[in-house]
C-alpha cells in the first residue's frame, strides 16, 4: 500500500485528560487507504527540532478525516498538542502492517476480544469499528479510573466493555490479562479471535494465555521508531523467523512470533 505525505489541516485538537488529547485531522489521501493497527508519521513543527517524527496509530478513520489519539510525553507531542484547528501538521502514511481480521486469520464461533492496555487503545477503536457487526469484547486496562480511556467510544460501536484496574477503582481490580484469563475459562466461554495493543509485559503475558487456550492473538507492538519504514533499524523486533522491524513488518504479529 503506497504511502503519502501531505500538509494536514487540524480540524479539532481536544484535551480529554491531564495528558492525553484527540486531534481530527483533514487527511483523505490517508483515510481512503488506512486499515486498523496502521500508523502515521507525524511532524507537528515548522523547524529542525525536534529532528524526528512521532509514529501515531491512527486512531479511527471518519469520511475524509484521520484522529490521531495521543499522550504527551516529549517534545513533539507537547508541540502537536499546542496547535490550534487550521494549522498544518506535517504526516507521512498510511505506514505499518496491520490486523488481519478477515478469512484464513479468524478463528472460532465467538465474539473477537479487543483487549487494551493504557494507551493501546488507540488503534482498537478503529478496528472496532470494522468488525462492530460481530458485537467484539473490549477489555480495557489501566493503572486507575482516570486513566481509563475510550469508554463512550467503544460503547458507540456496539462493543460490550469490561475495565481493569490496578486499584480496583473500577471494574476488575488486576492486571486487563488476569481479566482476560477469567473470562476464557469459564465454561460457556466461545473461543473466539484476540486483537491487542498496549505494554510488552501485558502483551507477553497475553500470549501465554492465547497459547494456553489455543487461541490465535494478534498484537500491535509499541516500538521506537526514528523512519516510521524500516530505514534506520530501530524498531527491530526478535521473532522466530529472525528479526524484523515493527514500522515495516508490523507493528501488528501474530503474539506467537515474537521471542519474548
Amino acid at each position: 500500500m503506497r504511502k503519502v505525505q501531505i500538509a494536514a489541516k487540524i480540524i479539532s485538537n481536544k484535551q480529554l485528560g491531564q495528558r492525553y488529547f484527540k486531534a481530527v485531522l483533514a487527511a483523505a489521501a490517508v483515510a481512503d487507504k488506512a486499515r486498523p493497527g496502521q500508523f502515521v508519521m507525524v511532524r507537528p513543527q515548522t523547524g529542525v527540532e525536534p529532528l524526528l517524527r512521532r509514529p501515531l496509530g491512527i486512531h479511527n478513520v471518519c469520511g475524509r478525516n484521520i484522529e490521531l489519539l495521543y499522550e504527551v510525553v516529549g517534545p513533539a507531542t507537547g508541540i502537536l498538542s499546542q496547535k490550534s484547528p487550521g494549522e498544518l501538521v506535517d504526516i507521512i502514511g498510511p505506514l505499518g502492517n496491520g490486523f488481519c481480521y478477515e478469512g484464513r486469520n479468524t478463528r472460532g464461533k465467538g465474539r473477537p476480544i479487543l483487549v487494551a492496555g493504557g494507551m493501546g487503545v488507540a488503534p482498537l477503536v478503529f478496528l472496532a469499528e470494522k468488525i462492530k457487526k460481530l458485537k467484539p469484547l473490549v477489555l480495557i486496562g489501566a493503572k486507575t479510573k482516570s486513566h481509563i480511556l475510550c469508554e463512550k467510544e467503544f460503547k458507540g460501536a456496539g462493543c460490550d466493555i469490561k475495565i481493569a484496574t490496578d486499584d480496583g477503582s473500577s471494574g476488575f481490580k488486576g492486571r486487563v490479562t488476569a481479566l482476560l484469563d477469567t473470562i476464557l475459562r469459564a465454561p460457556n466461554f466461545q473461543l473466539s479471535n484476540i486483537y491487542a495493543c498496549g505494554p510488552r509485559l501485558m502483551l507477553e503475558a497475553l500470549n501465554h494465555i492465547a497459547q494456553k487456550y489455543k487461541i490465535l492473538a494478534q498484537i500491535s507492538l509499541e516500538e521506537h521508531m526514528g523512519c516510521g519504514f524500516g530505514a534506520c533499524l530501530g524498531c527491530t523486533v526478535n521473532t522466530v523467523n529472525g528479526y524484523k522491524q515493527a514500522c515495516k513488518d508490523g507493528p501488528v504479529f501474530d503474539a506467537q512470533e515474537i521471542i519474548w
